[in-house]
């Protein structure tokens, strides 16, 4: 695996998980515990780890020159909850 898809598959999985927080623990956290300030942390972290998934998709995009509707499907597997652990998991094998 060449460095920039490494790269990509190590910010998929730290994306995915800060996703996860974000969605079972920090906001829970905020509705049931009226723990507002936990949406604030781990949601300003994933919008961080989002957008440098995003960039490093463009980037393998075209070094790997992955079709537009590969990219389209990586993009929207970021946006599904353990949707990047999947993608992670292929890209490993080798059949993405």
């Amino acid at each position: 695996m060449n460095k920039p898809l490494k790269r990509f598959a190590t910010i998929a999985v730290i994306e995915g998980w800060s996703y996860i927080i974000l969605l079972f623990v920090a906001m829970p956290l905020k509705y049931w515990l009226n723990l507002p300030e936990a949406v604030k942390i781990v949601g300003s972290l994933h919008g961080f780890l989002f957008v440098a998934f995003c960039l490093l998709l463009v980037q393998v995009w075209q070094s790997e020159q992955w079709s537009f509707g590969k990219a389209v499907f990586a993009f929207i597997l970021s946006l599904i909850p353990f949707g990047t652990f999947y993608l992670d998991k292929k890209i490993k094998a080798g059949t993405y």
